[in-house]
């Protein structure tokens, strides 16, 4: 049975070497200062798991009212709209995922480092959809919730494994991952308006 390739597609590269103990155990102090310089930019929110497998930034700061009443109004998305918006979600995951522990570089605010974003730039999309994307999406919200408080537990666990091992368990790293695909979709789908593909009830790529 194949399953359709979602046009949003993210990915994490795992950490195969000792992580940093040391900022493993200070993660909430270090990332302060990387935490303010997003939030400065319009919003951050830290989902344990966003907008950023991976500590997830919401999208607060990406440009939604622009977009839809373009797409609405002229049946297009603006190509400079369009590349803010997901330099900024790959931004925002970037943070995330250090955040999470998933990662000891400190976040860059322009390389791409271990994080993995792709966008296709959306062409003939739908001109009312846009209007009611955010509410065709609740019933992803609802499961997002739940995979959310599996995601504090998970990250919870990775901590203290860092602290003993050095290492990441391979499995609580894939299971983030795929929290942070869901969310990036979701959001893809009815914030950014990148896309008029419904996302999949899926962890996987």
């Amino acid at each position: 049975m194949t399953t359709t390739t979602y046009p949003l597609q993210f990915e994490v590269d795992y950490p195969d070497r000792p992580l940093n103990r040391l900022t493993t155990a200070l993660r909430l102090f270090t990332a302060l200062p990387i935490v303010l310089l997003l939030t400065a930019i319009g919003g951050f929110t830290v989902v344990s798991g966003a907008d950023t497998g991976t500590v997830v930034a919401s999208g607060s700061a990406l440009l939604f009212l622009p977009p839809l009443l373009m797409i609405v109004f002229r049946g297009r998305y603006p190509r400079w709209w369009y590349d803010f918006n997901v330099e900024l979600l790959r931004f925002q995951n970037r943070v995330g995922v250090y955040v999470a522990l998933m990662d000891d570089r400190y976040p860059s605010t322009e390389e791409h480092q271990s994080v993995r974003l792709e966008v296709p730039y959306p062409t003939g999309l739908n001109r009312g959809l846009p209007l009611v994307k955010w509410f065709l999406a609740i019933p992803h919200y609802v499961v997002l919730a739940v995979l959310y408080v599996g995601a504090l537990f998970a990250l919870v666990g990775a901590w203290f494994a860092i602290l003993v091992t050095g290492r990441f368990p391979r499995a609580l790293f894939n299971y983030l991952v795929g929290v942070g695909r869901w969310t990036n979709r979701v959001t893809a789908y009815a914030f950014m308006l990148v896309t008029d593909d419904y996302p999949p009830f899926r962890l996987r790529a």
